[in-house]
């Protein structure tokens, strides 16, 4: 039988995890630091943070998991930013207590923890996996250090853990902290209020590589059914968009004009001026294509929004 436990289920992209590996044969059980609402797609929830390792261990214990994914992370590298030190503490040690309770109940469970894009040295080139890592910002730097030590519990306790370097991902359920959906909601209340309205948005003189989650959940169930942990595989779309062309797009689904002005709480102190995914690896290895486009789901968050503009008059 099949079992994930997912922690940190209860974020962004835990409920399309969840439903990914229902519809593929798995029981799934979830933990989160916070209570979590019933769900079709799991048969067990817990509540648990990541800094509690006896706890961590009792719900290892508790399920027997075939296979593991860790979600729970700060995973903002705005965010990041302010809260180092917390960042590290979230994203590398709740992992490590994620690998210690596999451990110590000797199980043979694989582990797939989540890394970045922005783990990787600044290009404007397309990132493969040979690309250097070289993290500018808290975030990546917490990553890189997942990835290592996913290395040291491969290499020293023959353990299964996986590493993926997820780049930018998208969809409803999102923060609007986060670029696209805080645009898409702007847009949308500025659309829904029957007048001209201004948008705040950060830097704009960049490019980057978005996914909708459903892709991206996709590829994770498909890396941790790999049999091959040691290979580590890189996620995103292929596509590099410039965030102005992205939002030119946003802007004009609105039905009311918007002006433009740029919030300096919003521009980060180092910024990569490309992140640009080259997929090709787990595409030839695992057979993974996107199959969304950004501007689809931008739409279809901006949708979403104008939704609840609606629901609220």
């Amino acid at each position: 039988m099949k079992k994930v436990l997912i922690f940190g289920v209860g974020g962004f992209v835990g409920s399309y995890l969840a439903a990914e590996f229902k519809n593929n044969g798995y029981d799934v059980y979830g933990s989160d630091r916070i209570g979590i609402q019933d769900s079709p797609d799991m048969d067990g929830t817990f509540v648990a943070d990541l800094s509690d390792s006896d706890r961590v261990k009792s719900i290892v214990a508790s399920v027997r998991p075939t296979h593991i994914v860790n979600l729970a992370a700060i995973s903002n590298v705005g965010l990041s930013w302010k809260i180092p030190r917390t960042t590290v503490e979230v994203n590398v040690s709740g992992a490590l207590n994620i690998l210690e309770a596999v451990r110590d109940n000797d199980l043979d469970t694989k582990v797939l923890l989540i890394g970045s894009s922005e783990e990787y040295d600044i290009t404007d080139k397309p990132m493969d996996e040979n690309t250097k890592l070289n993290a500018s910002n808290p975030y990546g730097i917490s990553k890189v250090m997942l990835e290592q030590f996913s290395a040291v519990y491969r290499d020293y306790y023959g353990m299964k853990v996986y590493h993926v370097r997820a780049f930018n991902h998208t969809g409803v359920g999102q923060s609007d902290n986060f670029v696209i959906p805080s645009w898409c909601k702007q847009a949308a209340e500025i659309s829904c209020s029957g007048k001209p309205g201004t948008m705040r948005v950060g830097n704009l003189e960049v490019s980057r590589d978005f996914s909708n989650v459903k892709d991206v959940v996709r590829a994770y169930r498909m890396i941790i059914e790999s049999e091959n942990c040691k290979e580590i595989y890189n996620v995103g779309n292929g596509e590099s968009v410039p965030l102005r062309k992205l939002l030119e797009y946003i802007t004009s689904l609105s039905d009311q004009p918007i002006t433009i002005e740029t919030d300096p709480k919003l521009v980060r102190p180092v910024e990569n001026p490309v992140i640009w995914c080259d997929h090709s690896k787990i595409t030839r290895d695992l057979g993974w294509e996107p199959e969304y486009n950004i501007f689809d789901t931008a739409k279809e968050l901006f949708d979403y929004y104008v939704e609840i503009e609606n629901n609220r008059k």
